[in-house]
């Protein structure tokens, strides 16, 4: 039996790969700051109860493998991830402390989900009226 989340009316298991990157895609990810930014993305996505599956920071741009709870939109935690760590990294890297015009990353996002065998949901999609006839819950 394979494992699910799980939330007061919901069994769940939605994951997400997503992919941003720096403002100007500038090639700025490395040393000191690629540390940092793995353990602030890290503990943002913990606030939201979003578990980091995968990461991987290239200097241009950052990969993420989340499973993302369907009582969040993806726009919503990526729009809080981005948004948090860009200040963080502004005040614990760069040493600015104003609180608005701290961009770092580029106003986009790449998402594709990371689901299920989608030949075999397409398969039990187009069967489940046969079987839901074969099993008497279904009438003509």
């Amino acid at each position: 039996m394979e494992k699910f989340e799980s939330l007061s009316h919901v069994r769940w298991e939605c994951k997400c790969h997503v992919v941003f990157i720096p403002k100007y895609r500038r090639k700025v990810i490395y040393g000191k700051l690629r540390a940092a930014i793995g353990r602030i993305l890290r503990d943002l996505c913990e606030q939201r109860g979003v578990e980091v599956l995968e990461g991987h920071a290239m200097p241009d741009h950052i990969h993420l493998c989340l499973k993302i709870p369907p009582k969040y939109a993806v726009s919503y935690i990526m729009g809080f991830v981005k948004g948090k760590s860009a200040v963080g990294v502004h005040r614990e890297l760069l040493n600015e402390r104003r609180m608005t015009g701290l961009h770092f990353w580029a106003p986009g996002y790449w998402v594709s989900t990371a689901g299920r065998d989608e030949a075999s949901v397409r398969r039990y999609i187009r069967e489940q009226e046969n079987w839901d006839k074969g099993q008497g819950q279904l009438f003509d």
